[in-house]
């Protein structure tokens, strides 16, 4: 389903997204284990707020900003588990925020999903040279950027290996498999999230 990507005025916006979460049931969760948090950056406000909704009713905790500056610094106080950024902004652009994304050895490791307008060839190579991990051009279909979130935070999940959970004393725990239905990233997605080019919608 593609869901519409401007409105006129925010009453709309408002009954849109009330009418989205009264449809879904709140997901469930593993007791141990908390929902993933996407840090959702775009200067368009009615952009951002499908983004929340959309997200929210995934499962996601979600952290906005609403220009690139706001966007990093929400990044490095909030540490996301991923980062989905739009390019063109004020005062500091998508480029500018994944180059010092990257550039801080304590955001360099969160995924960056690009989220833009901006669908040439070089715009695409310009974010390979950053570490982007996936580029999603506008329109684009919600459910195909979930999907590729998920992709990414199970390949990161992976790659950092097993999480420690706490047990009913609040101590580590290691064992006892999650809630299959639980958390965000718990299933990939069999769409190229490896691949930036040819994602062009």
């Amino acid at each position: 389903m593609l869901y519409p990507l401007s409105y006129e005025g925010n009453a709309n916006i408002r009954s849109y997204a009330a009418g989205v979460r009264r449809a879904r049931k709140p997901p469930v969760y593993d007791a141990f284990m908390a929902p993933a948090t996407v840090l959702v950056v775009d200067d368009d406000p009615v952009i951002l707020k499908l983004l929340e909704v959309n997200f929210e009713m995934e499962g996601f905790q979600v952290v906005r900003a609403a220009d690139g500056a706001e966007g990093l610094e929400r990044a490095r106080a909030v540490h996301p588990d991923i980062v989905v950024l739009d390019v063109m902004m004020p005062r500091m652009t998508g480029y500018e925020v994944a180059k010092a994304l990257r550039e801080d050895d304590d955001t360099a490791h969160i995924p960056i999903i690009f989220v833009t307008a901006r669908a040439q060839s070089s715009d695409v190579e310009r974010g390979m040279e950053l570490g982007v991990d996936d580029y999603v051009t506008k329109p684009f279909d919600p459910l195909d950027l979930i999907a590729r979130v998920n992709t990414l935070l199970a390949r990161s999940q992976a790659a950092a290996g097993p999480a420690p959970t706490a047990d009913t004393n609040g101590e580590p725990r290691r064992d006892g498999p999650a809630d299959p239905g639980a958390a965000p990233m718990a299933a990939p997605h069999p769409g190229d999230a490896d691949r930036l080019d040819g994602h062009a919608r």
